[in-house]
C-alpha cells in the first residue's frame, strides 16, 4: 500500500559532489543532523522523492504513508531545535520487513490473507528503534510468510532480476536510496543473499542477540533478526540499538571506534572451507573469491576435507520443516486454498518429521555449535560466498540458492555481506564473513579491515 501526498517541502542543503541526502549513509546523515547541517525534514523529503521516482518499478514497499513520515521528521527537528537530547538514530528513516509488528501500520506477513491485520503493539525492536529517534518509514515487501515464494519486488540494479528473498523489499529499499537503513530477518539466507544481490551491506548478528518478540515466528530455533545499510558502521549502529536490552555492557558495540580497525596491530586470520556445494558457484563469484584469497596470502588458510559439514544442511532442513509445521500448520490448514504450492509442500514435509528426528537434528545442531566454538579459537573469520553469483532473473521464479548461508545460520554464527565484487553483467556479488558466536563487534571490525585491505591492494595494482 502506497500513500503519497503532494510534497511541498524543499531541500535546504547541497552536498559536495552533488550527493543527495537520500544517498548518505546513516552515520553520515546523523553526523550532519546532529551538527545542524541537515534537517530530518530534508533527509526524509529526499528519500520520499527518490521513492516516488522508482517505486513503481522496484516495488520495495508494502506500506508507506508519506504524511505520517513527514510528521515524524518535523517532530524530530522540533526536538533538536529545542536543544533536547537526541538518540543515535535521531531523524534517520528505517524500513521494516513486513513480518514485524507495528501498532500504527498494518502487518501483512507477505500474504493477502492478512490484508486487514493491524497489530495492537509494536515489536520489541520497533520500540527500541523509536526510542533511539529513528523514523519508521514503512513496511517493506517480503515473501509469503518469509519463505521461498518470490515477491513482487525487483532488483534496483536490474529490474528484470530478483532482489533475493525473503527480505526482498528491505534490501532493495536501501540499494535504491529509499532509506539508509532497513531491518530484515534470516532463517536460512534471507539477509545475506538479498544484500549480495542488491549490493549493500547486510548483517545477521549472533542468534539471540536481538529480540524476536513481535516478529512472525516460523522457526524458534533458526529465525534471526538482521539489517541492511550502506556501510559497516551503519549495520553496527542499528544492530547495537536493536540488541540493546539483550546485551551486557561488555557486548555493546563501539561503532565510533570502527575506523581504527583498519590499523589493527595484528592482521586477522581467515579461513576458507572448501565445501562440496561450492561447485554451485558461478564463474564470476568463483573468480572474485579466488582473487581475494590470493590477495590475503598467508593471512588465510584453506581447509579441505570438511565434507561432514555438508550434512548439516539436511539438519537445518529437518529443523525448519518441523518447526514451521508446528508454528503455522493450524493457520495454513484453515487457509489452504490461499497459500502457495511451495508453502504447502513445506507444511506437508514438516508433518512427516517425527519428534525423534527433530530431537536428533537439534542435537546435531548443538554439536555444530561446539565445533565452531573450537574452530574460532584459531581464526577470526571464515571467508565464504554470500550467494552463487549474480541475482537470478525474475522469470526464473527463484529468489536464489540460500545454501551458502545455511551452515552459519544453523549454528547461529554472526555473518556479514560485503558488497565488493561484480559479475560479468555488472551486477553485485557479495563476499560473506562469518565469526564466532558472541563476537559480533570483532567480526565487523575484521570485515572493515578486509575492505580497507582490498581497497589498498586495488590501488596498488592500479598504479
Amino acid at each position: 500500500m502506497m500513500i503519497f501526498p503532494n510534497i511541498h517541502y524543499l531541500l535546504g542543503i547541497k552536498f559536495i559532489m552533488n550527493t543527495e541526502p537520500c544517498q548518505l549513509t546513516a552515520t553520515e546523515a546523523f553526523n550532519l543532523i546532529s551538527s545542524g547541517s541537515l534537517s530530518s525534514v530534508d533527509l526524509v523529503t529526499s528519500c520520499l522523492n527518490q521513492i516516488s521516482k522508482t517505486e513503481n518499478i522496484i516495488n520495495a514497499w508494502e506500506y508507506l504513508n508519506a504524511d505520517n513520515v513527514m510528521a515524524q521528521s518535523v517532530k524530530c527537528d522540533q526536538i533538536y531545535k529545542a536543544g533536547k537530547k537526541i538518540g543515535p538514530l535521531h531523524g534517520i528513516p528505517v524500513g521494516l520487513k513486513d513480518i514485524i509488528d507495528t501498532e500504527s501500520m498494518p502487518t501483512h506477513y507477505g500474504t493477502t490473507i492478512f490484508n486487514n491485520h493491524q497489530p495492537k503493539v509494536d515489536a520489541k525492536i520497533v520500540k527500541l528503534l523509536k526510542a533511539s529517534g529513528a523514523i519508521i518509514m514503512g513496511k517493506t515487501v517480503t515473501t509469503e510468510f518469509a519463505f521461498f515464494q518470490p515477491s513482487k519486488t525487483s532488483n534496483p540494479h536490474s529490474f528484470e532480476r530478483t532482489p533475493g528473498g525473503s527480505s526482498s523489499g528491505s534490501a532493495a529499499a536501501v540499494a535504491a536510496n529509499h532509506v539508509p537503513l532497513s531491518v530484515g530477518t534470516q532463517t536460512n539466507g534471507s539477509v545475506i543473499r538479498p544484500a549480495s544481490f542488491c549490493g549493500v551491506h547486510g548483517f545477521k548478528p549472533s542468534n539471540g542477540f536481538i529480540s524476536r518478540l513481535g516478529v512472525l515466528q516460523t522457526s524458534q530455533t533458526l529465525d534471526q533478526i538482521g539489517c541492511f545499510g550502506r556501510s559497516i558502521s551503519d549495520v553496527m549502529l542499528i544492530s547495537d540499538i536493536m540488541g540493546l536490552e539483550r546485551q551486557s555492557a561488555k557486548r555493546r558495540f563501539s561503532y565510533q571506534s570502527l575506523n581504527k580497525s583498519s590499523n589493527l596491530s595484528v592482521s586477522p586470520k581467515f579461513a576458507w572451507l572448501d565445501l562440496p556445494f561450492y561447485d554451485r558457484l558461478k564463474w564470476s563469484a568463483r573468480e572474485g573469491l579466488t582473487s581475494i584469497i590470493e590477495s590475503l596470502g598467508d593471512n588465510i588458510k584453506k581447509i579441505n576435507k570438511v565434507d561432514q559439514l555438508y550434512k548439516l544442511t539436511a539438519v537445518h532442513t529437518k529443523i525448519y520443516e518441523y518447526e514451521i509445521y508446528e508454528n503455522q500448520n493450524n493457520f495454513c490448514e484453515k487457509n489452504w486454498d490461499q497459500i502457495s504450492d511451495t508453502l504447502k509442500l513445506m507444511i506437508i514435509r514438516g508433518s512427516k518429521v517425527s519428534k525423534n528426528e527433530y530431537s536428533d537434528a537439534l542435537a546435531m545442531r548443538s554439536s555444530a555449535q561446539d565445533f565452531f566454538a573450537d574452530f574460532f579459537t584459531e581464526f577470526d573469520a571464515i571467508v565464504a560466498p554470500s550467494a552463487a553469483g549474480e541475482a537470478p532473473f525474475l522469470k526464473e521464479l527463484s529468489t536464489g540458492d540460500p545454501i551458502f548461508c545455511t551452515l552459519w545460520t544453523l549454528a547461529g554464527l554472526p555473518s556479514v555481506n560485503l558488497p565488493i565484487l561484480y559479475g560479468l553483467n555488472k551486477m553485485p556479488i557479495g563476499v560473506q564473513l562469518i565469526g564466532k558466536v558472541g563476537q559480533d563487534e570483532s567480526l565487523l571490525k575484521t570485515a572493515n579491515w578486509l575492505q580497507q585491505f582490498l581497497a589498498n591492494e586495488a590501488n596498488i595494482k592500479g598504479k
